[in-house]
């Protein structure tokens, strides 16, 4: 280890290749703002039911995911196709400083409408967040030498993941904190975070950049805004409205007519375009980026359902339900790593996202077939590992291999389409599952109660309280589901057993969506990964030495 520190700290044999002090330098700015964006992700994912039985919208808080997730997913290409252009460190920092007047305003909501109006405009910071520091990675390190500095990534992701819930739990469980109601600081933290993100991006970000002078494709953001927004909408409202209600076919023509119109415009722009559809051309590209929409949606899928399932059925507080959580992470770390370091020793990465995508399959099938609102939580970790592992084993190569594969120019919009896609397929998911949660929970709760009038011990347990619940109760816990813990276990029961069996069609759509993605992962050819970083294959370009170009796809082999 001594021995390769020593000889990458020497200075660089490579035009444009940086040594490894420069880069943890930069590496340092980077991992503040990442761990801004995945520590939002985790804090406000214990916090939300508190949140909304506050603002008494429980079954509202979609909109405070989708809001949030709708506006970072449309600024995701804007973001990749500007820093292209201009430089990555103008846009990051702007990325930054949304992200924290988003922050504050979120803090001053006072019902779940103006939340979600707010987490919007936070959201247009988050879209740069995470797009622009994975770009910015793979402008310093080659896709061969990454894995050495996982550690530093995964160490972010890790410290968010564990804190995240955590203090959010803790948060939101404080009735206040210095005069302020305790969930709102869950947003309120983000503020000297990213005051000191933004002082050490500022610093210590200085990587060189040939800037381009190109036509900014305002049209192409436009109009994927107007075909993503209203299909989103359509998902998150479409049980209330009616599948085929008036507004419903009005989303549907609109997001048509402006998909269509934005694969039109991009045509017409070129290489100027905010996703060039020449990189659609590129097999792995185009299969990598389906792939991560349906990741996407499995992930939040689980990520959504956990939460919910520990803090409604099983009673945890948001504090204790963060802790429960690590499990899961535990898994995602561990799987990470030694992807990470087992891609790096041997230069294969296409078998860890095929195990991974058929570990997650398992796993939700067990949460679907297993987990019941009794089921003991040393089972419920397990699973969680298990999910994790998947996770771990298939987020990192999917993201390594498109990199792979386009030219240097097109990096930043290359990784912000990919983040685009698994955040569309994240933003459709968590519309899809909750609505799908929300639409069933009130007759799988009626079904619980008819089970349940047939035994003595509810009999009884109504006898002795005849006013606790009634014909309205299945209504109220969908908005309100805080009343739960002052009933008598026997009669929370029935709502518990009805919330944990309406969690299982959720469950067995995201299995199904994760053994498609296990079969569509079979199909994508593994590509020899370079061994230039971006800076370097763009030095080379420049003296116009082949190997600026980017790996070709290997021919067809019987090999998987």
């Amino acid at each position: 280890m001594t021995t390769s520190v020593s000889r990458t700290s020497a200075a660089p044999a490579e035009p444009g290749a940086l040594s490894h002090r420069k880069i943890l330098t930069i590496l340092s700015g980077l991992m503040l703002g990442m761990f801004l964006a995945s520590l939002d992700q985790t804090i406000v994912s214990t916090s939300i039911r508190t949140i909304a039985d506050d603002l008494h919208g429980l079954n509202e808080q979609a909109w405070t995911t989708t809001a949030y997730l709708i506006t970072s997913t449309i600024t995701t290409p804007l973001y990749g196709k500007l820093s292209d252009l201009y430089g990555r460190k103008p846009f990051f920092l702007t990325a930054i400083g949304v992200f924290i007047v988003g922050s504050v305003l979120c803090t001053f909501s006072t019902s779940m409408v103006e939340l979600a109006a707010f987490r919007a405009f936070q959201g247009l910071g988050a879209g740069g967040l995470m797009s622009l520091a994975l770009a910015i990675i793979a402008d310093i390190v080659s896709p061969r030498e990454r894995a050495r500095y996982q550690g530093y990534i995964l160490s972010v992701f890790g410290l968010s993941s564990v804190a995240g819930p955590l203090i959010g739990g803790f948060l939101a469980g404080q009735s206040s904190i210095l005069g302020i109601v305790g969930w709102r600081w869950v947003f309120l933290v983000n503020v000297p975070i990213g005051l000191v993100a933004l002082v050490v991006v500022a610093k210590v970000l200085d990587i060189p950049n040939r800037r381009r002078e190109h036509r900014i494709d305002w049209w192409g953001a436009t109009t994927i805004a107007l075909g993503v927004v209203p299909l989103l909408l359509v998902a998150e409202q479409g049980e209330s409205w009616g599948w085929g209600s008036v507004p419903a076919i009005l989303c549907y023509v609109i997001g048509v007519a402006g998909c269509v119109s934005w694969v039109l415009i991009e045509r017409v722009m070129g290489d100027d375009a905010l996703v060039p559809m020449r990189l659609f051309g590129n097999t792995v590209f185009s299969r990598t980026s389906l792939l991560s929409a349906m990741v996407g949606m499995v992930m939040f899928g689980g990520l959504l359902m956990i939460p919910q399932y520990l803090q409604i059925v099983k009673g945890a507080s948001p504090t204790k339900s963060g802790l429960l959580m690590l499990p899961l992470m535990l898994g995602l770390m561990t799987a990470s790593v030694v992807t990470g370091q087992t891609t790096s020793r041997t230069g294969r990465y296409k078998i860890f996202p095929v195990i991974g995508t058929a570990v997650m399959c398992v796993a939700l099938l067990l949460f679907f077939f297993e987990l019941q609102w009794n089921t003991p939580l040393p089972e419920t970790s397990a699973m969680m590992v298990l999910f994790g592992a998947g996770l771990g084993c298939t987020m990192q190569p999917l993201t390594l291999s498109m990199q792979n594969t386009v030219p240097p120019q097109d990096m930043g919009t290359a990784t912000a389409g990919a983040t685009f896609f698994r955040q569309l397929g994240g933003t459709a998911g968590t519309a899809i599952f909750l609505s799908v949660l929300f639409s069933t929970v009130g007759s799988k709760i009626a079904d619980a109660f008819t089970k349940a009038r047939g035994h003595a011990d509810f009999q009884a347990a109504i006898a002795a309280h005849p006013h606790a619940i009634s014909p309205d109760s299945a209504k109220t816990v969908v908005t309100d589901s805080s009343f739960l813990k002052q009933l008598d276990p026997v009669l929370a029961e029935p709502f518990k057993q009805g919330f944990a069996n309406a969690m299982h069609v959720v469950f067995l759509i995201a299995a199904m969506l994760a053994a498609l993605c296990f079969l569509l992962m079979l199909t994508i050819r593994e590509v020899p990964l370079r061994r230039l970083s971006g800076i370097q294959a763009r030095a080379a370009e420049t003296a116009g030495r082949p190997e600026a170009e980017p790996a070709p796809e290997p021919a067809p082999s019987k090999e998987a």
